[in-house]
């Protein structure tokens, strides 16, 4: 079944013509061309801001005149991560999407619904001539995923609304009214190299099948993170084996826990039954921790790599120390709303390659103190190591509002309609809306979505009768706005 025959129709066949649009994060072009011509093809006032948002907008419906203006925000970019063994190309191909049961993936790559049914939802809502809604300013924002640079530099005196709801939560039950924030942690280190010994053999040893994720909303999740894995068998090797390191290449994306790692070793010929057994057990070991969790988890140990220098005996021993010993994960949970991560750091990519060691962390948290807290532990265990560090792209959470008009609607909608208690909750996803309330001061913010499961990974689908509960209520919403 195609997704053009799926319900609502005209929110699928939205969700399929933007997914058309090659739209990586920093690359968005095509996509802010594609909005640009819906909106000036339905007659609306179309516009970009300097930093190439796109805003449309759309007068009330006749008899809601009188309700306060609402503005719709999703981003326009979308992660783009692919398989190993998938082959495609993201600056040239639509994503390929496949219809599975109650569910909708794509075919070894990320789908995309993480923003693109937001989008979607808003293009239904501005091409329709049935539904019922306030005068709707729609905002698409750019480069979300990689900085939300399209959040940062908005410029406010383009909109007028009193309400904003932000469709980029990916639990149907879930109200969020608050976030977290982040800064990156990007270092770089050169090594000194030396020749590979005469007659060493060349092992490649790769991690993968490992879930990833959100490293914001899956850092609870106890997944394994593939850098933090890999480092593992380097550090039980080196205390046993002698051995060069060629190169690692681990993970993918900033924000995604990193699913996979492959790192080239050289060893001397004689030591290769011995070192083969050493991974070997503690490659059981890992499976062991994780056995639970990571069922399709991955280490595979070949005979092949060619070429290129080692990495200097002392630099091999720094760098497997530094990435051993840098945090990773939950670093401390709320303790005023229960079950929610606070705090967290994910090392999400890390590369040893042609004379440089390279890393790329993401630290989040709800409270700036902490965030800045978990931020400098990172840097120091970079910086003790002799490490260079540069933190940048640091953005605020959002604030709860529990006494927000919109939530205390949303919330009495939800409960006559589904006949259950949604679960109002702020998330650690780095939602857009803390920066947004920096540009809209006294804009009441919300965001809802309907159900996304692995997003930012290949494994990413949405749940087809989730999109059918989120749109029937999200309808009810905009039919239900307050008056001015």
């Amino acid at each position: 079944m195609s997704v053009r025959n799926l319900e609502p129709k005209e929110m699928w066949n939205h969700f399929a013509d933007l997914n058309a649009v090659p739209r990586p994060s920093k690359k968005e072009e095509r996509v802010i061309q594609f909005m640009i011509d819906f909106g000036k093809s339905l007659g609306l006032e179309t516009k970009t801001d300097a930093i190439q948002n796109v805003i449309i907008k759309k007068p009330a419906s006749p008899g809601m005149e009188n309700r306060k203006t609402v503005i719709l925000q999703s981003h326009l970019d979308m992660v783009h991560q692919k398989n190993a063994d998938t082959v495609f190309d993201f600056d040239t191909q639509g994503i390929e999407m496949i219809v599975e049961g109650d569910w909708v993936r794509a075919n070894g790559t990320t789908l995309g619904a993480d923003n693109g049914i937001g989008v979607a939802t808003i293009m239904a809502v501005l091409a329709s001539d049935t539904i019922q809604h306030p005068a709707i300013e729609a905002m698409f924002t750019i480069d979300e995923e990689t900085g939300m640079t399209g959040a940062m530099q908005l410029d406010g005196s383009n909109f007028k609304g009193e309400i904003l709801l932000n469709l980029d939560t990916e639990d149907d039950d879930e109200l969020s009214i608050g976030c977290a924030g982040g800064i990156d942690t990007n270092t770089k280190y050169t090594y000194a190299e030396e020749t590979v010994e005469a007659g060493s053999v060349h092992l490649t040893i790769s991690i993968r099948g490992l879930l990833g994720g959100h490293s914001g909303m899956d850092i609870d999740k106890g997944r394994g993170n593939a850098n933090k894995l890999m480092n593992r068998i380097l550090y039980h090797l080196l205390s046993l084996h002698q051995f060069q390191l060629i190169s690692i290449d681990g993970g993918s994306l900033r924000n995604a826990i990193p699913r996979e790692s492959t790192v080239v070793i050289a060893i001397a010929k004689d030591d290769l039954k011995a070192v083969k057994t050493s991974i070997s057990e503690i490659s059981e070991i890992l499976k062991h921790e994780y056995k639970t969790i990571e069922q399709a988890l991955v280490i595979a140990v070949e005979e092949k790599g060619a070429g290129g220098k080692a990495v200097a005996h002392e630099d091999m021993i720094k760098i497997v120390n530094v990435l051993y010993a840098v945090p990773n994960g939950v670093f401390r949970m709320s303790p005023d709303i229960e079950g929610l991560v606070e705090t967290s750091s994910s090392l999400a990519r890390v590369i040893v390659a042609d004379g440089n060691f390279v890393t790329q962390s993401l630290q989040r948290s709800s409270v700036e103190s902490t965030k800045a807290d978990v931020a400098n532990a990172v840097r120091t265990a970079f910086e003790t190591a002799g490490v260079a560090v540069v933190q940048t792209g640091d953005y605020p959470g959002w604030q709860p509002n529990p006494n927000s008009e919109i939530l205390t609607l949303m919330h009495q909608l939800y409960v006559k309609r589904f006949n259950e208690e949604p679960q109002i909750k702020a998330c650690h996803a780095g939602l857009e809306c803390g920066i947004l309330g920096k540009h809209l001061p006294g804009v009441d913010m919300i965001s809802f979505g309907p159900n996304i499961r692995a997003a930012h990974s290949p494994d990413e689908k949405v749940q087809i009768s989730s999109v059918q509960k989120f749109w029937g209520f999200f309808l009810e919403v905009l039919q239900q706005t307050p008056v001015k």
